[in-house]
């Protein structure tokens, strides 16, 4: 009664997958390892700073981002509790992870939504591949992912990016499409090329819905620090991990407090960056 389409698929899925581990092996490697570089370095700086540092260094962060001295103490009181919860160093590793995946979520994202703000055309071809990237299940291309890079942090970070980069997508294409179209044109009247347009007129006004996304990105990031432990690589994930494998429910709770209290900083911070970028605007304005 059904043809069978599902052994095709999985038939050339499984050759697609060989032919790449077979012919590009060493250029994944390659990268892999660069980007691992990048990882390990932040993670040792991390790991390796006073914790008395770090906390000074999100009170400053949480000050530069809101100028309120309530937050940034909050911010810092936040990160204290991770340590007492005896979590700090895996608190450092996740960081670490997320922050890696973060940057080069944008440095693949805003690009893409800047091109799907300009065309169209393009918009029409991205939407369904940042759908597609945001429903389908994060093992579905860990599978490919493992044989590609190996089980550990290059897997992780390349299945965090998938999940957590569409919103910056999305909202970056939503904000230079909502900048005022008079203020490009009297630009344009002005004699502005298309990349001064945009570098100092479009993407200034679009920083509030930009910095929207960045915040999306970090918490959909965060989501995935459990599935990230699952292939190892570690962090506050594996403390959730270990629980369920001994069911132990009070490590679980524990990893999952710690996870939460991360999200929250994050959350805090970049939603008061925004709204500080949001207030200049008005005022500029």
């Amino acid at each position: 009664m059904f043809p069978d389409f599902g052994r095709a698929i999985r038939n050339t899925t499984n050759q697609f997958v060989d032919f790449l581990v077979i012919n590009f092996g060493d250029s994944f490697e390659a990268f892999s390892n660069f980007i691992l570089f990048f990882l390990v370095k932040l993670e040792r700086v991390l790991r390796a700073a006073d914790p008395i540092i770090i906390l000074l260094l999100i009170g400053a962060l949480a000050y530069a981002s809101s100028r309120k001295w309530a937050l940034s103490i909050a911010m810092m009181a936040a990160m204290w509790f991770i340590g007492t919860l005896g979590l700090w160093q895996q608190a450092m590793q996740t960081i670490a992870i997320m922050l890696i995946a973060v940057l080069i979520s944008i440095i693949l994202g805003i690009p893409t939504g800047v091109a799907a703000a300009r065309s169209d055309r393009f918009r029409s071809f991205i939407n369904p591949v940042l759908d597609l990237m945001q429903t389908i299940p994060a093992f579905v291309y860990l599978i490919p992912a493992a044989m590609l890079f190996g089980l550990g942090k290059m897997p992780a970070i390349l299945a965090t990016v998938i999940y957590a980069a569409p919103p910056l997508v999305r909202l970056t294409d939503l904000g230079i499409r909502e900048v005022d179209g008079e203020v490009v044109e009297a630009s344009r009247a002005f004699g502005a090329t298309r990349w001064q347009i945009l570098r100092g007129v479009q993407i200034p006004l679009a920083l509030p819905a930009i910095m929207q996304g960045i915040n999306q990105t970090m918490m959909m990031a965060l989501a995935m620090v459990v599935i990230a432990s699952m292939i190892g690589a570690r962090g506050v994930g594996e403390t959730v991990l270990l629980g369920l494998q001994r069911n132990d429910s009070g490590q679980g709770l524990i990893g999952g407090i710690a996870i939460v209290i991360l999200a929250i900083m994050f959350d805090r911070i970049t939603q008061a960056a925004g709204q500080r970028m949001q207030a200049h605007r008005k005022v500029r304005s």
